[in-house]
């Protein structure tokens, strides 16, 4: 039997609580079982029924933006293909499920697919950085049925939290301007530490220029950076006499850091600092204000260290810096931290559009779903996005057959990048998919990057994914009216 000493997964034996880890970490080696477990009974029907291999479509959309978002920037997609890489089940994995006594009445075949079973589908999803809408395919799934089934927990999971932590990155450098150096501090507020590795990722991702979490920023190959917190000046001010001692320390083994002058007096501790700088005894990099009248504050410190960068800090968003920005405070960059990485959450859903070719869809109230493999058109002119159609992936191979996308008035979203369980298309560089959110948010209308009651861009139904639509209402809902609105029209 194959074993992995990092699981450790309690003992389901009588009841018993095994008390020898509780660490609830997760690797590589847990990815499969970190699902939901309807995911797993609804597989073991799949088996008993003798359809598991059919082949089976599923979306990943959101139904409608989060409050006062205009647009989401779609994230997450390396890991969801790094998990569909390494889907499997070990005998390990096998033995603590068979050990919950839920699957007694499985079919023996249901273990022996989990035993053998691999990724084996297609993936289509819009490339990282990209603008998307409600209702829009962030990613498809096509595969058979048990395995597009299985994966979507997980698929959710990555690409909910890392798009929301994206478009709050987008929303926030939009605000900013190009010019202001933004950091993620979020470590300490994602909801674990699984979640701050992503949420740098995708703040990095969607437009900020470092992280202070060390982990993350070495594995993406970027330079971690922070200042210092107020403990250092509180304690070294006791031990050593004064705030100014704890600067000169901290300066002395960081010469390029920055210093944190907001612990006791913001304006007594620039006042000494600038003596210093002005006498040529200090270089001074750059100060952090974390409390007070930033306006205020920051308008005074530049006037007594005009050559000094300032940051701001505490519990900052994209409203605040536009409010700063407007009452002409004297900010070159901002620390963002919690409000960067929790907030209103991106509810996308994953949802099964076509099953053995044949189109279905979900008619419950509130929660309507459009049939069929989908495609997005996106027309762009002036190189502002105008509109969005959202259509057929038949109507993709009726307009441009089997020829490369180059060039068109209206521009196919989704791209292949699993054939078969395996990638067609190499992993981006982090730097690549900072360029495209870059892109995505300045292609946008000014209403659509609003924060206050934004506007999205239209997203109109095609006259086939229209007419579809009706059709599988008749087929599956027959004699059942449905009243709910499913899109404009479009040609």
């Amino acid at each position: 039997m194959t074993s992995f000493p990092s699981l450790n997964y309690p003992s389901t034996n009588n009841q018993q609580q095994n008390t020898e880890s509780q660490e609830l970490t997760v690797s590589a080696a847990d990815y499969s079982l970190l699902t939901d477990l309807y995911q797993l009974t609804m597989t073991a029907c799949y088996v008993g029924e003798g359809v598991e291999q059919r082949w089976a479509s599923f979306e990943l959309f959101v139904r409608r933006m989060p409050e006062n978002f205009g647009y989401l920037i779609a994230m997450g997609l390396a890991q969801a293909l790094e998990y569909l890489e390494k889907f499997h089940f070990s005998p390990f994995q096998i033995e603590a499920l068979q050990a919950t006594g839920i699957f007694t009445n499985a079919p023996e075949s249901f273990w022996s697919l989990l035993a053998e079973g691999r990724f084996m589908g297609d993936v289509w999803a819009v490339p990282e950085g990209t603008a998307v809408f409600a209702n829009e395919p962030l990613l498809r799934v096509e595969a058979p049925l048990w395995q597009a089934q299985l994966v979507e927990t997980y698929l959710l999971n990555t690409l909910n939290y890392q798009s929301l932590i994206a478009t709050r990155a987008a929303r926030l450098r939009d605000v900013a301007s190009q010019k202001a150096t933004l950091l993620e501090f979020g470590t300490r507020r994602a909801f674990s530490p699984q979640a701050s590795l992503w949420a740098a990722r995708a703040a990095l991702a969607g437009g900020l220029d470092a992280t202070s979490n060390v982990l993350a920023a070495l594995q993406l190959g970027e330079k971690p950076t922070g200042t210092m917190a107020h403990a250092l000046v509180m304690a070294l001010s006791a031990m050593e006499g004064s705030e100014d001692e704890a600067f000169t320390a901290f300066h002395r083994y960081f010469p390029g850091g920055l210093l944190l002058i907001d612990t006791y007096d913001t304006v007594a501790a620039a006042q000494r600092l600038a003596a210093k700088v002005n006498s040529g005894e200090m270089k001074l990099a750059g100060v952090r204000l974390d409390s007070g009248d930033l306006v205020s504050l920051s308008k005074q410190v530049r006037s007594l260290l005009p050559g000094v960068s300032i940051f701001a800090s505490g519990d900052l968003d994209e409203w605040e810096i536009a409010r700063l920005r407007s009452a002409g405070a004297q900010i070159d960059g901002y620390g963002l931290g919690t409000r960067l990485v929790t907030g209103s959450p991106v509810n996308g859903v994953y949802k099964l559009v076509e099953i053995d070719g044949i189109p279905v869809m979900k008619h419950s109230s509130g929660k309507v779903t459009y049939p069929g493999r989908k495609q997005i058109f996106r027309s762009i002119e002036g190189g502002k996005v105008t509109a969005d159609s959202l259509g057929l992936m038949a109507e993709q191979e009726r307009r441009y057959g089997n020829k490369e996308f180059v060039q068109s008035s209206q521009m196919p979203l989704l791209q292949l990048f699993v054939k078969q369980g395996k990638r067609v298309q190499p992993l981006e560089t982090l730097a690549t998919i900072r360029h495209r959110s870059a892109a995505s948010v300045a292609s946008l209308p000014d209403e659509t990057r609003s924060l206050d009651n934004p506007r999205s861009v239209p997203v109109n139904i095609s006259t086939q994914l229209r007419k579809l639509t009706e059709e599988t209402q008749k087929r599956t809902a027959p004699g059942v009216e449905n009243t709910e609105q499913v899109g404009k029209e479009s040609s």
